[in-house]
């Protein structure tokens, strides 16, 4: 039997799955920063009546043509978050994911993303206190 936290995060990448992705209307990408600027413009974090404020990372690998390559895996959560406000953010970074992908890259930047993991940062809080890690 799986783990609660094994199946938050199953029915969280279950939404990359199983739905068409839509791109974003942004510039092409053609930088790292780039990247991560995109990224940025997709993220729409839960209400806070819905789940508490929290910091979670993300590892994502792209292809050539922009689109997600593997699965995405969360490396860090809040230590104070509950299963609950895992459970939203990790939907929420899904859902950015979806929306921002297929990434536009550039021909130059599209070689050069290939296969890199990229460690993804979507914080919610306006300064994070200094807590325990808690990795995923």
């Amino acid at each position: 039997m799986a783990r609660r936290g094994d199946r938050l995060l199953l029915a969280a990448a279950a939404l990359l799955i199983g739905v068409t992705s839509a791109a974003a209307e942004d510039a092409q990408v053609n930088t790292i920063q780039d990247i991560f600027q995109h990224l940025r413009t997709c993220w729409k974090p839960p209400p806070a009546a819905r789940a508490r404020p929290i910091d979670i990372t993300v590892v994502v690998s792209f292809n050539r043509a922009g689109n997600i390559l593997g699965h995405p895996r969360i490396t860090y959560e809040s230590a104070e978050a509950s299963d609950d406000d895992r459970l939203q953010y990790r939907i929420a970074v899904m859902e950015a994911l979806q929306r921002c992908t297929p990434m536009p890259f550039t021909d130059a930047m599209a070689g050069a993303a290939a296969g890199r993991p990229f460690a993804i940062q979507f914080r919610n809080r306006k300064t994070s206190p200094p807590t325990q890690e808690r990795r995923a």
